[in-house]
């Protein structure tokens, strides 16, 4: 199995999810398509690693509600528990542009820069907000114990690399600012 196909079987560790909703919450770590999502959930239903159930809907197609078994469970424990994590793969396209940042205008690099401030800001705001809901349930999120622990230490992540990469925008930007060129 690949690293899809256990980010899948956490996130139905904590719910049971269409597809769709596996979709985005993934997105707080991960980026995958429907295309890729729904033959790795009919791999996975087939491995007997999760199981679904028809929910009728009224003018729209039936959906599948995936739940974890507890073969999957056992796969997941076993993957966390003996299979080191692989090196992180960073692809941004922002990295190579600002690679290249030199060969532009001043006023492009502030575009560029604070097109990224806007769009860490959006994500940050709405990470925030999911972390608020998390902390509102009764068992407390930041024990052991909440099923939402692990997702909660990955929004708590995620915030910080945003709040660390918007400082570091807004040190960059007087930079170009005030470029002599």
């Amino acid at each position: 199995m690949n690293a899809l196909s256990y980010a899948l079987l956490s996130m139905l560790m904590r719910k049971s999810c269409s597809g769709y909703e596996l979709m985005k919450l993934l997105q707080a770590f991960w980026q995958a398509k429907h295309s890729q999502i729904y033959p790795l959930l009919a791999k996975l239903e087939k491995e007997q690693l999760v199981t679904f159930e028809h929910i009728g809907q009224t003018g729209k197609p039936d959906k599948k509600i995936y739940s974890i078994t507890e073969a999957g469970t056992a796969a997941l424990r076993e993957w966390i528990d003996n299979q080191p994590a692989s090196l992180q793969l960073e692809r941004d396209e922002f990295l190579i542009k600002l690679y290249a940042i030199g060969i532009t205008e001043p006023q492009s690099a502030i575009k560029l820069f604070e097109e990224r401030r806007e769009f860490m800001l959006a994500r940050l705001q709405r990470l925030e907000t999911e972390m608020q809901l998390m902390e509102s349930e009764e068992v407390p999120v930041t024990s052991y114990a909440s099923k939402q622990f692990g997702r909660y230490l990955l929004y708590q992540r995620r915030v910080r690399l945003l709040r660390e990469e918007m400082a570091w925008i807004e040190w960059v930007l007087p930079l170009l600012a005030h470029d002599p060129s």
